[in-house]
Order: structure tokens, then C-alpha cells, then sequence
């Protein structure tokens, strides 16, 4: 007899979520780099590896926070 009870969470909008949001700066910091660079000239080789570092543990510690799924505005059909 299986006694455990998952509670039903309701999901939120995708543009709620912190990962996403968290992401999507990034990615538009990275293309702007990419882009005109302007911050290469004035920082060290190393700092791109200490960015990457902290992009990661940032999407660990956002996963590990998060428990609410979110949705895409897409209903089920039953």
C-alpha cells in the first residue's frame, strides 16, 4: 500500500519563473558581448571562466529553490 501523498501544485506563468528570467539575462548580456565587445578589452582571460562558474551554480541554486512547475499557457485536453 502506497502511502505517499504528492500535493497538487498548481503551475505558474512561465514569465514568473526566476530560472527563466535568470537565463534569458544572461543570454542577452552574452549576445551583447558578442556583439559590440565591450567588456573583452578591460577584464582578464579568466573572468569568462568565472562567469561561467557562476551561471552555473546560479541555475543549480534557482533549480534546487524551485518546487511550483510552470506552463506556457497550453491547456490539457481530458
Amino acid at each position: 500500500m502506497n502511502t505517499n501523498v504528492t500535493p497538487v501544485v498548481d503551475p505558474k506563468p512561465w514569465w514568473k519563473s526566476r530560472q527563466l528570467r535568470f537565463n534569458a539575462a544572461v543570454a542577452v548580456l552574452i549576445a551583447l558581448e558578442a556583439s559590440f565587445s565591450m567588456l573583452q578589452p578591460y577584464l582578464p582571460g579568466n573572468v569568462y571562466a568565472w562567469f561561467s562558474v557562476a551561471l552555473t551554480v546560479g541555475n543549480a541554486f534557482l533549480r534546487v529553490i524551485t518546487a511550483t512547475p510552470i506552463t506556457f499557457g497550453f491547456t490539457k485536453s481530458e
